[in-house]
């Protein structure tokens, strides 16, 4: 079976090697690397920026980038670091959902609390069993966890704070642009 799109493949598709280079995953700090070094990050990363601007899906995978996920390395024209800034211009404190929580856990043992709350905050509408399916533990875990929660709470939440629209993210990534 053939499939088609409308879309042509991403460059982080076509190339994924240029995206997960090592020193573009964990970049080098520009006072403990030689000149040569710093050019040849300096190479690989304006290699990456340069495909990665010219994507059709930059916008969506940005905001999924600074908003939704939080994934590592060099996405959407961004290493984590300018990703974690715009996270604090745009007001993002919360922990984002991490796609391996999604993975069942292996090895029992307590599940920790924040794993619990973080899990709960990832999947509001997932049942107590949902949860405790994702986490790998028993429904009377989670129960006890949540129900940990709600006897410390506050009495009064903090009202949530809307996430950012697309403009905004674009906004703050420009910003970015202009002081890199």
């Amino acid at each position: 079976m053939l499939i088609t799109s409308s879309r042509s493949l991403p460059p982080c598709a076509m190339r994924p090697e240029v995206y997960q280079d090592e020193q573009l995953l964990c970049p080098p700090a520009r006072h403990e690397s030689s000149a040569e070094q710093w050019r040849d990050f300096q190479a690989k990363r304006d290699a990456a920026h340069r495909r990665c601007a010219g994507c059709e899906v930059l916008p969506e995978c940005l905001y999924q980038a600074v908003v939704e996920v939080d994934v590592s390395g060099f996405v959407a024209c961004t290493s984590e670091r300018e990703r974690q800034r715009m996270r604090r211009v745009l007001g993002i404190d919360g922990p984002l959902h991490d796609p391996t929580q999604d993975a069942p856990r292996s090895g029992g043992g307590p599940v920790d609390h924040d794993l619990v709350m973080a899990t709960r905050r990832a999947h509001p509408d997932d049942t107590s069993r949902q949860l405790a399916e994702r986490l790998g533990c028993s429904l009377s875990t989670v129960k006890r966890h949540l129900r940990r929660a709600r006897e410390t709470e506050s009495p009064t939440p903090p009202s949530p704070v809307p996430p950012p629209t697309i403009a905004q993210v674009l906004d703050v990534f420009d910003d970015l642009e202009k002081t890199a």
